[in-house]
């Protein structure tokens, strides 16, 4: 059995404050660009065609290529994790990553209870963790030298 270090709620929801400003500062002067001020200050556009892809689709397509590549979202590399295969340790699937997008929807449609169950379980997953088969790590110095000796 593998000996990893499981990231917990505050350090995951850290990565994901990280990952969230980064794409509103990235779609934040696009969306003004096309909706104007108006867009901010009274939603002007918030049901467009534009909205619907900078708001959902693009950040989507993003966050499942960066698990798909790179095992982790920027917010996470910044915090040295790493998503894996929970049976594995490989990098997750493609599959794995859809099916973990997905599942965030359905962490956290009970008032969230998905997402805080990271702070409750043992292995720190989440539903959407569980249901795609995955776990966040925490990088380690002998996971470092580990890889490096490999």
């Amino acid at each position: 059995m593998n000996d990893y270090h499981y990231a917990g709620f505050w350090l995951r929801t850290t990565a994901a404050i990280i990952d969230s400003i980064l794409i509103l500062m990235i779609i934040s002067p696009i969306l003004t660009a096309i909706y104007g001020t108006d867009y901010w200050l009274n939603g002007a556009g918030a049901s467009g065609v534009w909205h619907i892809l900078f708001n959902y689709l693009l950040p989507a397509l993003a966050i499942i290529i960066f698990w798909c590549y790179m095992s982790a979202t920027p917010g996470k590399m910044v915090c040295q994790l790493t998503i894996i295969d929970a049976d594995t340790g490989e990098k997750p699937s493609t599959r794995q990553c859809i099916g973990r997008y997905l599942g965030y929807y359905v962490s956290m449609l009970p008032l969230f209870l998905g997402i805080i169950w990271v702070g409750l379980d043992k292995r720190k997953q989440g539903w959407h963790d569980k249901l795609a088969g995955t776990l966040v790590i925490k990088h380690s110095s002998a996971n470092v030298v580990d890889e490096e000796v490999n």
